[in-house]
């Protein structure tokens, strides 16, 4: 009876564990074919994204498909950066110190560009991979390889009615015995216009124009300057001034966004002839789209009157796709990077100071030409063909060099060079590293009236046509 009884109760325990097991192997098949815990919740994976200048730190994504992801943005960089995904249409914005979020849902398996994508940003590295699939989000801090550059766009056809860049003009001297307060108001806005006949550019500009506005003051004034920035474009400006002492020449307190002001103060103590130029990051193309120009300090007894004043910077540019091609034209971050400008040009264009927009004077008339080099990257060897320079302020220092041939302009430097013109002709201004006259680097001073043979005379002109020294 007793062994009877413990039979059964082995036999009820082995049947419960059998039944047991039969559970536990249907739950797992039940298991096998239902949506994920996962996938079922609603919770939301974050994946969180740095920027500064020029990198995405991670700067690969790994993300889930058909879950929500929380992309956010965090950019602490000097200027306003993007993270855009064409493709799986990912596009979170961020102003310099600021950050932004948004929730996407990725369908899709792949791998795909990760790019900041205002201009020059990506060319100057800020690129990265969104994969989607394989597993739940992940950020995989990891070094991609250099985007392979892709095949050349068609050239963009030139825009109806296109023409060149209003010329900027030379402030009037200041004539005041007293120091003052001087309202600056400088507006950064994209213009697209002719660099050469047939080719046209987009440039950055201060006021409209390359180089932008002459800034003219008297040692002890102070500057009160507004810059703003238009709505219309596309990237966070600034302006350095190299007359200002102060952190970056001012350029730390205006990084201005689109549609954005700032409003600064400085006290131009030293006299002088200075340049200015945007100074946000990659400053370099700022610079190369045409963002300079000079602020001339006066001592306090002013400059010698002279007859005629003159504004005239040289700057280099970098074009996608080549010089003498026609259409619009878009910058070259890889040869700006190389110092391989297709263009050297006085005032931003080919022609700018030539033919109908030549520098003019008489004979007997005294001139002063202000001259500064914008670059970003080549220097300047400027020279009148036919004319010495009776007095240089080299560098744009106080002290006068008299009889200069040429006199060396940096890159981000200016001079001022003043001289009488004595014989009636055409002078040509030139960078006299003269390879630079094939890529635009010329301009022209024509002087009218009488010959002047005790000073210069043609006794046997020779027939064939010649440039000068």
């Amino acid at each position: 009876m007793g062994n009877r009884r413990s039979v059964q109760q082995l036999g009820i325990a082995i049947l419960a564990i059998v039944g047991l097991f039969l559970a536990a192997c249907s739950g797992a098949a039940q298991g096998a074919n239902a949506p994920s815990a996962a996938n079922e919740s609603d919770e939301v994976t974050e994946v969180h994204i740095v920027t500064t200048e020029w990198k995405f730190e991670p700067a690969s994504v790994r993300v889930p498909i058909g879950r929500p992801v929380t992309f956010i943005l965090e950019n602490k960089g000097l200027i306003e950066h993007d993270v855009f995904v064409e493709a799986a249409n990912v596009h979170l914005v961020a102003g310099a110190g600021e950050s932004a979020k948004a929730v996407y849902t990725f369908d899709k398996p792949g791998t795909y560009d990760l790019v900041c994508s205002l201009p020059g940003h990506k060319d100057a590295g800020m690129t990265g991979q969104l994969i989607v699939g394989g597993g739940a989000a992940s950020t995989e801090a990891v070094a991609t390889d250099a985007p392979t550059a892709s095949a050349q766009p068609t050239v963009a056809p030139l825009p109806a009615n296109l023409s060149y860049l209003e010329r900027p003009t030379v402030a009037s001297p200041v004539n005041r015995s007293e120091p003052a307060v001087v309202p600056v108001e400088i507006e950064t806005k994209e213009v697209t216009a002719l660099l050469d006949n047939g080719t046209a550019y987009t440039y950055w500009t201060f006021n409209g124009t390359v180089p932008g506005p002459m800034i003219r003051v008297r040692q002890g004034d102070t500057v009160d300057l507004t810059i703003t920035n238009s709505a219309d474009s596309t990237v966070t400006h600034s302006i350095d001034l190299h007359a200002a002492t102060g952190p970056g020449g001012g350029a730390k307190a205006t990084q201005v966004p689109p549609g954005g002001t700032a409003h600064i103060r400085f006290k131009a103590m030293n006299p002088g002839v200075y340049v200015y130029h945007c100074a946000t990051p990659m400053v370099a193309h700022h610079i190369a789209s045409g963002m300079y120009g000079l602020i001339v300090v006066e001592p306090p007894e002013g400059l010698a009157p002279v007859d005629h004043e003159f504004y005239v910077m040289q700057g280099d540019f970098y074009l996608d796709h080549g010089r003498g091609v026609t259409g619009l034209q878009d910058f070259s971050m890889e040869k700006m990077l190389d110092e391989r400008p297709d263009y050297v040009l006085f005032n931003g264009a080919v022609g700018a100071l030539t033919n109908d927009n030549a520098l003019k004077a008489k004979v007997g008339d005294t001139v002063r030409i202000f001259f500064g080099v914008g670059g970003p990257n080549l220097t300047s060897s400027f020279h009148v063909i036919g004319e010495i320079f009776d007095r240089v302020y080299q560098e744009g220092a106080s002290e006068v060099a008299t009889n200069v041939q040429t006199t060396h302009v940096p890159a981000g430097g200016a001079t001022i060079a003043e001289f009488t013109v004595d014989v009636p002709g055409t002078y040509v201004l030139v960078d006299h590293s003269l390879g630079r006259l094939e890529k635009g680097g010329a301009g022209q001073l024509v002087v009218e009236g009488p010959e002047q043979p005790d000073i210069f005379e043609a006794v046997q002109p020779g027939t064939a046509s010649a440039g000068g020294h």
